[in-house]
């Protein structure tokens, strides 16, 4: 980093993703600061410049040395940032750039989570270290218990025809007590402190109202005549019930709204498709069985414009997945119970196999390339039209 880019940080002042710091900072502060960074997206710790941007400067010699041992013994697992010394105005800054974490979550030695929030850092509450949790793999939220219910919460004939279907056994020739320690070893139900309570996923894929206990379940829909957000609203939708219900309503909603133009081909007519249906069918179940459901409030959002369509789904992407990994077919089941359920009932094929073919399929249509991005709290992946 040079001293110009250095001095126009300093200038704009503290953010979401850079923090000043003055020499005397206690080691125990330091490593707090590294761990929020590491665990949110990475930043930048001035050493050497004070909280109105002052430049200060620092005197130890060794103060590279110094943040080193901070990060091996006071993070947990270890943070290696990058270090380097600037001389600006005749004084030495400490510039630690630390990364985005690849093996959240991180703590310090007494045992705290923290993250960057805005210009400063926090401990991480109970749903953000279960997302950071989550984020690692180390924790799976689709098979979560949800408090509050029980196994009056699912529907059992519909459990049965998926038994009879995938499994080719009668449910309801099962005792009570058999049922109950089935629908445990199949993840739909899980016992807690001698109760037995539905699954998260366990209510997505089979729950009478999974809305009732997760109100982030559902997609929001919306279409525009034209091709910002502010233009007239010409359709909306709240699409709400199990997974594989909200998929194939969301699918007829779409399909209604398309244009169907067509075209002569010899002596027919012939309809030609805005957007290919395997396509969208594809998009729509990847936004429902790999959203983070452990972000409450937040639905799926589908926007519909006059060029394109935009699946917005609440989180951002696990630890190990990059867009670029994704487009080669690499992916990271972040709900295997979903993953699993949808598979065997032929909503999805192959885990990793329907962003390539996504990328695939528009580019045989001649449309733009397929986006993908993370935008704030959401993975958006923004189809254009053929």
């Amino acid at each position: 980093m040079n001293i110009d880019e250095i001095k126009k940080i300093i200038k704009d002042g503290e953010n979401s993703y850079i923090e000043f710091k003055e020499e005397n900072i206690r080691a125990k502060e330091l490593a707090e600061e590294i761990v929020a960074f590491s665990n949110s997206e990475g930043g930048i710790i001035l050493i050497g410049v004070d909280d109105e941007g002052n430049i200060k400067g620092v005197s130890d010699d060794k103060i590279e040395e110094t943040v080193m041992n901070i990060c091996r013994s006071s993070c947990i697992p270890h943070i290696v940032p990058f270090c380097e010394i600037v001389e600006i105005e005749g004084k030495k800054i400490a510039v630690i750039s630390v990364p985005k974490g690849q093996n959240k979550p991180y703590y310090t030695v007494d045992h705290k989570y923290y993250i960057r929030v805005g210009t400063t850092k926090r401990i991480a509450s109970k749903e953000e270290l279960l997302r950071l949790f989550e984020a690692s793999g180390s924790l799976h939220f689709d098979i979560s218990p949800v408090e509050g219910t029980s196994m009056k919460d699912l529907n059992l004939d519909i459990i049965r025809d998926y038994f009879m279907k995938y499994n080719t056994f009668d449910l309801f020739e099962e005792s009570s007590e058999s049922v109950e320690r089935i629908l445990v070893n199949a993840d739909i139900l899980k016992e807690v402190d001698g109760r037995k309570l539905c699954t998260v996923g366990g209510l997505l894929i089979f729950g009478k109202n999974p809305e009732k206990h997760l109100p982030q379940n559902g997609v929001s829909f919306a279409h525009f005549n034209g091709n910002e957000i502010s233009d007239e609203l010409i359709d909306k939708k709240i699409i709400i019930g199990r997974i594989q219900d909200v998929a194939e309503q969301l699918m007829v909603v779409l399909k209604n709204n398309m244009l169907v133009p067509s075209v002569i081909d010899g002596l027919k007519r012939k309809e030609k498709e805005e957007y290919p249906m395997l396509v969208i069918r594809e998009a729509v179940v990847n936004s429902l069985v790999h959203r983070n459901y452990s972000i409450s409030g937040s639905k799926i959002r589908v926007l519909m414009y006059n060029d394109r369509i935009e699946f917005r789904s609440p989180g951002r992407l696990p630890n190990t997945v990059t867009i670029e990994k994704m487009k080669i077919g690499v992916s990271y089941a972040r709900n295997p119970f979903l993953v699993k359920y949808m598979e065997n009932m032929r909503y999805i094929d192959q885990l990793g196999r329907g962003i390539p073919m996504i990328l695939k399929k528009m580019k045989e249509a001649g449309a733009k390339e397929p986006l993908l991005m993370e935008q704030g709290e959401e993975f958006v992946l923004i189809i254009y039209k053929a």
